[in-house]
């Protein structure tokens, strides 16, 4: 039982419970509309499904009108999503939500979860084997209780296979957009995209979040000056020496500090600072080998080393993803 058929659908159901985000059904939702919005017809027919097929409170209060049960659904899927939301404690220990989870994805190509939808799709059995990613904030959590899947925990989203995973909420949309992509071509997803006023669109390896704001340190920290000195002027001499020098600590005692209270070393910090200074130049316009010497790579084969180090994609592509949206977005 799916709505909105056509001939050139692919079948795509999307598993809502009471506590649901509102953002984690309607978001990847929306980006599989918004492709049948620009081709003209619909490509992708969207099924809410809920465990006893009624409606769904979401966690914002607003209610979520299902489609059909969760047992309804008899045919096979392209494409299943689970939501995450604050409810999704009560829905893993819902026996009927997961038996049907774990049903519906052995009649389905794909399984994506977004945001704590993890939970439940691991909770199902889906994730033993896989990395998988899920919000920031629940990633520790995530790995305590289930040994069996491998949480990476500064990502975006993951795709391991068959599974694809979402950081939390807006992430989503990021995951909906790259299954656009996968499934009918750059030119689409772009102009899903720009439609949609998104950015074209986030690799899966790009950071939750700001590296600066991953890492706080309190004011009276004796590393809060080398910090704030990295993010300031990230093409600066950020050498060991340099930075245990700015702090008044020795080299040893510098490090060792460092990653007591941020969990990463100080050559991975600048690293990423640079990573993130230089996708802001990227997407500014400017030529990749103006970019690796601003953010202080000093190279534009270092530069593209580490960016895929750290995000999964070079420079060059980064800047054509993000670049031909914007530039595409000021034309229009």
């Amino acid at each position: 039982m799916l709505v909105g058929m056509s001939s050139k659908s692919r079948r795509v159901a999307l598993v809502a419970y009471d506590g649901a985000d509102l953002l984690d059904v309607v978001g990847p939702a929306e980006v599989l509309a918004g492709a049948g919005r620009v081709v003209g017809e619909p490509v992708y027919a969207l099924t809410i499904a809920t465990p006893d097929g009624r409606s769904a409170r979401s966690s914002a209060g607003l209610r979520l009108e299902a489609d059909c049960a969760l047992s309804e659904i008899d045919t096979r899927l392209d494409t299943l999503i689970v939501a995450g939301g604050l409810g999704y404690r009560s829905a893993m220990d819902d026996a009927v939500l997961i038996g049907e989870v774990r049903r519906l994805a052995r009649r389905s190509r794909r399984v994506a979860s977004v945001c704590t939808g993890a939970f439940i799709a691991a909770e199902a059995g889906l994730l033993n084997g896989h990395r998988i990613t899920t919000h920031w904030a629940y990633c520790g959590e995530l790995a305590a209780e289930y040994s069996m899947v491998r949480v990476e925990p500064d990502r975006i989203y993951v795709r391991d296979g068959p599974i694809i995973t979402s950081a939390g909420v807006t992430a989503g949309m990021d995951l909906a957009l790259s299954l656009v992509q996968e499934d009918h071509g750059d030119e689409l997803a772009r102009q899903v995209a720009r439609y949609l006023v998104m950015f074209m669109h986030r690799p899966g390896g790009q950071s939750q979040f700001s590296e600066r704001l991953a890492h706080p340190v309190s004011a009276s920290s004796p590393l809060r000056a080398a910090l704030d000195a990295i993010v300031a002027e990230p093409a600066a001499d950020h050498r060991l020496d340099a930075l245990a020098g700015r702090c008044d600590l020795s080299e040893r005692h510098f490090r060792r500090l460092f990653a007591q209270t941020t969990g990463t070393t100080p050559g991975r910090f600048v690293e990423r600072v640079r990573v993130e200074a230089a996708r802001d130049l990227l997407e500014g316009g400017l030529p990749v080998s103006t970019v690796a010497s601003r953010a202080g790579f000093g190279s534009s084969e270092t530069m593209r080393r580490s960016f895929l180090r750290v995000i999964g994609v070079g420079p060059a592509d980064y800047q054509a993803r993000f670049g031909d949206i914007n530039q595409q977005g000021v034309s229009k």
